[in-house]
């Protein structure tokens, strides 16, 4: 009996390695690539023939950042000023409402979204908020469009493409906007129940630079949620830091500089900021991967002009190789391409 117990061990462990040998180990998950502002590279940002396109590339989410009008719609804008991005500067039925209003510390000259109603932000037209890097030929194409109309959007081309096209919806400016009578956290919260997205498996995140109105959101919707951090507060992914977002959020979405620094022009080895949101559970998204020179370490540049398109590809494997769980770039294709 020894004999056939000891041969018995011996056969079993053979087996099993030989299974191990052939079981492929289990693959992390692939990055997924958020369209930030839609494919903002190539057309006017927050439109939906930017984030068609970008869904034609290959991304996973597209990135709708939210204001509100003055009847308290949900609409879609980078900022809530919305000289840069309409026309609304050449509609002499709108000079009037041109203002100065100071939002999160800055006093800003323009026209601003929550001082229009939503039938009268629709007669605007969108135009190119970076002109002189990516050119004016679609503006005057399109009108702001909705929150409704963007996850109709997304839940229509899901259909076409035949995969899920998920939704990253930013709170612009909660706080002010809290100021002015329109708190954003409520509308948007029931705006994601309206459309079956309130839960923590659906396909959405919700992010903010605030950590209050993030964690007021928790108690209005179970949908995840991500605290941004930009260049400037380092502090807020120190060891600490994280530990405190981690009490209110499912993820960090960090300038990408606090991933992969740069040095001397050329990228250093990143930062332990993987490694530790990680270990306390929270997905890292970093922003933006934006692919004209101006925005890339001088190494990465290509040719002279601010606007010539640099190895932004280079950047996104690098990003992909420190570990991160999606990046945000304008530029989808680039990104998509560089993960496969």
């Amino acid at each position: 009996m020894p004999q056939t117990s000891a041969m018995t061990r011996r056969a079993f462990a053979a087996s099993a390695a030989a299974l191990a040998a052939a079981t492929p180990a289990l693959a992390k998950p692939r990055p997924i690539v958020i369209a930030h502002r839609g494919a903002s590279g190539e057309r006017p940002e927050h439109t939906p023939m930017a984030y068609r396109l970008a869904i034609e590339q290959g991304c996973d989410f597209i990135e709708p950042d939210l204001v509100l009008t003055k009847d308290g719609v949900l609409v879609v804008r980078h900022e809530n000023e919305i000289g840069g991005t309409t026309d609304v500067a050449a509609r002499p039925e709108f000079a009037a409402r041109r203002t100065a209003k100071v939002i999160d510390g800055e006093r800003l000259d323009g026209w601003f979204a929550e001082d229009f109603t939503l039938a009268e932000l629709k007669t605007l037209r969108t135009r190119e908020r970076l002109p002189e890097l990516r050119g004016v030929k679609y503006d005057g194409r399109e009108a702001i469009p909705t929150f409704q109309e963007v996850v109709d959007l997304a839940k229509a081309e899901s259909r076409r493409v035949k995969r899920t096209i998920g939704l990253y919806p930013e709170m612009k400016h909660p706080a002010f906007l809290a100021s002015q009578g329109l708190p954003i956290e409520a509308r948007l919260a029931d705006a994601l129940k309206a459309n079956g997205l309130d839960s923590s498996t659906a396909p959405v995140f919700v992010q903010c630079f605030e950590p209050e109105p993030l964690k007021t959101f928790a108690k209005l919707s179970r949908a995840r949620r991500v605290q941004l951090v930009g260049g400037d507060a380092p502090g807020m992914v120190s060891a600490e830091g994280l530990k405190a977002i981690a009490a209110y959020a499912d993820g960090v979405g960090p300038d990408w500089s606090l991933v992969l620094p740069t040095l001397d022009g050329a990228l250093a080895p990143p930062t332990l900021l993987v490694e530790q949101a990680h270990a306390l559970g929270l997905a890292i998204h970093p922003w933006t991967v934006r692919a004209e020179n101006r925005y890339l370490p001088a190494r990465l540049r290509r040719g002279t002009s601010p606007a010539e398109l640099g190895d932004a590809e280079a950047l996104c494997r690098a990003l992909y190789a420190a570990g991160v769980d999606g990046l945000f770039s304008d530029f989808p294709a680039i990104a998509v391409a560089a993960r496969t």
